[in-house]
């Protein structure tokens, strides 16, 4: 998550991936080319005589262009301002707590406070990626307060898992975000269950965004089997604090302010907006797109854009998903701050079409409907045998 290696909607599925061996040592010569009007410097790579090029270097052209356009640098402005946002819209939220008083307009309340929280969480997966400040350590520091004060989810927990993701995004075994839980991303998991399971399997797409409202609870037990489990967890006494203190006082102010019923109402309320908020942000970008199998040696700029998903951009979408539906962008720029992703996707999208490698774009709606499917024909092998794996046909098994 600290950053990349060294350095149009599509009618069809993309195309298969280019896979190297260790053995091919492919070379290509960069070129510079001057875009007229203003527009950053695009570097890009000219192939061999026998028409092979270095997969390593067209994305350090990639790159080079990105960085020449000073999309890297920082914007501590934006997020001071969005975090002053956020904690005005949290102390209005307070406010109308104290007012309403014993009132089930709270549950109202209690909706607005899941997604000033799924806000807040995005700032703390900004900070895990070094989007917000220059030192790692401001970083650390940041979306740690973040995520286990504010949010109340493991900072620990979210580093690691998020970073196996998105070294290896939609690769089978390494991919954390496609492994079993409640919902099976691959046929072969879906293939192993059985009774009531399989029942629910066979269903999973239609049930997947009211599974999400369950997402906020989960996210938080998680978080609370990390830091008082066995495995490694770093500034582990400070996460423990962090989080007993922040879920404490949350509930212990819900429970003496409300009546017990109201207070488990807005409690829940709040869970499940944060829940279904959080998934549904995140879902739509790698969720139906191609899966590759656990050896596969696909370099790293086809990698990830092969595997995402991109949200077409409006002001709302920008702001509903806090920069994720830049999703191609922000896989291969992960430090990039959000403020720049919507520049360097024109810069991608020329670049993906110079080298014609598919870059999959679509609206917001039709995000969740392809999301819908996949998990629908994926359900499908519950109890029996699985249909043919994408992953597999891609590659012609």
């Amino acid at each position: 998550m600290s950053g990349p290696p060294p350095s149009g909607s599509l009618a069809e599925r993309p195309s298969t991936p280019t896979v190297t061996t260790k053995s091919e040592a492919p070379m290509s010569t960069p070129t510079t080319t001057s875009v007229t009007g203003g527009a950053p410097r695009v570097v890009r790579t000219r192939p061999r005589a026998d028409g092979r090029v270095n997969p390593t270097t067209e994305y350090s052209g990639l790159l080079s262009t990105v960085r020449d356009a000073g999309l890297l640098r920082r914007r501590t402005g934006f997020y001071y301002t969005m975090f002053g946002a956020l904690v005005l819209a949290l102390g209005g939220i307070v406010t109308g707590f104290v007012l309403l008083g014993d009132s089930w307009f709270q549950l109202l309340l209690a909706a607005a406070l899941g997604i000033v929280l799924t806000q807040f969480a995005f700032l703390a997966h900004e900070a895990s990626h070094r989007q917000v400040f220059e030192s790692g350590k401001a970083n650390d520091v940041a979306g740690r307060t973040l995520a286990n004060l504010f949010v109340g989810i493991s900072y620990s927990w979210w580093m690691t898992k998020h970073s196996r993701h998105h070294a290896n995004p939609n690769v089978l075994g390494k991919d954390p975000d496609i492994e079993r839980d409640v919902v099976s991303f691959t046929a072969e998991d879906a293939a192993r269950s059985r009774g009531l399971y399989a029942w629910l399997t066979r269903r999973q797409g239609y049930a997947f965004f009211p599974l999400l409202l369950l997402e906020g609870l989960n996210l938080h037990l998680h978080g609370f089997r990390t830091v008082f489990g066995k495995g490694k967890v770093d500034k582990r006494w400070v996460e423990i604090t962090m989080l007993v203190t922040r879920v404490g006082l949350y509930l212990a102010v819900i429970f003496w302010a409300l009546p017990l019923g109201m207070a488990f109402a807005f409690v829940g309320v709040q869970l499940g907006v944060f829940g279904l908020y959080m998934g549904a942000s995140f879902a739509p970008n790698h969720k139906g797109m191609p899966l590759l199998p656990k050896e596969a040696r696909v370099d790293f700029l086809r990698r990830q854009v092969l595997t995402s998903r991109s949200i077409r951009s409006t002001w709302f979408t920008d702001l509903y998903m806090g920069g994720l539906n830049y999703q191609v962008e922000h896989h291969l720029f992960p430090n990039m701050p959000r403020p720049a992703l919507r520049r360097a996707q024109v810069i991608a999208k020329e670049y993906c079409t110079t080298h014609q490698i598919p870059y999959t774009e679509t609206s917001l709606m039709e995000s969740y409907a392809i999301v819908v499917r996949y998990l629908n024909k994926v359900g499908l092998s519950a109890g029996g045998d699985p249909f043919d794996c994408p992953a597999a046909s891609a590659y012609g098994r």
